[in-house]
């Protein structure tokens, strides 16, 4: 099993998206870094837009994400209410 993962700006643009994440994901890993947060998960991560909106408690177009996104790794599945990044197809 590999990580797949996903990194954004350090920001507080970036704090309820990481907060998401991590509610979606219970396995994922956060790691802190000067100007960067990185979240590891074992093989597969998703990231809900609803989840977000209950954590800002507004609408959010997850395209909105693309903004403070650095870098991630693994394949995108993606559609209007989820975004995922797996090692399958």
């Amino acid at each position: 099993m590999s990580n797949v993962f996903i990194a954004f700006q350090h920001n507080e643009e970036s704090r309820p998206l990481v907060d998401a994440i991590v509610a979606d994901n219970p396995t994922a890993v956060v790691v802190h870094s000067p100007g960067l947060v990185k979240i590891d998960a074992p093989n597969r991560l998703q990231i809900r837009r609803a989840t977000i909106e209950e954590q800002t408690g507004r609408p959010y177009d997850l395209q909105q994400l693309h903004v403070n996104l650095v870098t991630l790794s693994g394949y995108i599945d993606e559609d209007d209410d989820q975004l995922t990044l797996s090692w399958t197809h």
